[in-house]
């Protein structure tokens, strides 16, 4: 039964990852945040300079990395391990008790490879089915959930799920629960109309607007996956979507920076 308690369910993507010094003072501002929470984690770049040390090639096609078995490998100990325990230890350490999963852990999401059409994507899922069970204890063991972007097919197979994709499923499913705000965090202030200034925020964005920019193409391409993600949670009953900078954690929480997004 849905209740009137906060959840915020933030995605911290882009160059943050890779940026120690932004990374942990993120990670301080997230470990303050009151009541419930849970953090989505992208890969950064680690992954890509790993494997051409192990002379594993990388494909990336419209930004979408193909991944195959060797890859899947090294994004498994990237994801899964180094980047996701780093991120637990130092919320730990700034007071916020936190534990580390990716969706295969407890069943939690249920994915599928995604169909061969004009790419072969490899070992990539899209999401079938989010169980929030597992959330749900955690909470009541006043555990922080940290979660890497890889998820599991019903025979066991690890899938590289895009991350902006599982905050929206994890968003979605949460809000049976709880009054949910999702939040987009990355290097960038907000949706910009020219992602060479900072300064062309646009502080809040509607649906049809967006359908207008997107057709103008005001609307920087890679973006458009995170607001098609970002407005879907909305439609799926989700209380509030922004995005915006990493940098200014507390702000976006309290609506003072970034895009608000609605359809209204």
């Amino acid at each position: 039964m849905r209740t009137s308690e906060k959840l915020y369910i933030v995605k911290i993507g882009g160059n943050i990852i890779d940026d120690e010094d932004i990374l942990q003072t993120f990670l301080k501002d997230f470990a303050q945040l009151k009541g419930k929470k849970i953090l989505i984690h992208g890969g950064g770049k680690l992954a890509t300079k790993l494997a051409k040390l192990l002379n594993i090639p990388q494909v990336l096609i419209e930004g979408r990395r193909i991944t195959d078995a060797e890859t899947l490998k090294v994004i498994t100990m990237v994801y899964a391990g180094h980047i996701n325990k780093r991120i637990v230890a130092t919320l730990n350490a700034n007071g916020c008790t936190s534990m580390g999963l990716t969706g295969a852990d407890g069943n939690f999401i249920l994915a599928k490879k995604r169909p061969i059409k004009t790419i072969d994507y490899g070992f990539v899922g899209d999401v079938e089915k989010v169980n929030p069970s597992l959330l749900l204890s955690l909470f009541e063991q006043h555990l922080t959930p940290v979660i890497a972007p890889l998820t599991a097919d019903n025979k066991g197979q690890l899938l590289n799920t895009n991350a902006d994709t599982i905050a929206n499923e994890v968003a979605k499913a949460m809000a049976k629960d709880y009054e949910v705000h999702l939040l987009y965090t990355f290097e960038k202030s907000g949706v910009l109309t020219d992602t060479n200034d900072e300064n062309s925020v646009i502080p809040s964005l509607l649906y049809h607007q967006y359908q207008q920019l997107k057709q103008e193409k005001k609307i920087f391409a890679g973006m458009i996956p995170k607001l098609d993600n970002a407005f879907a949670a909305l439609v799926a009953g989700v209380k509030t979507v922004r995005i915006g900078d990493a940098k200014d954690l507390n702000q976006l929480v309290n609506g003072t920076n970034g895009t608000i997004l609605s359809y209204e």
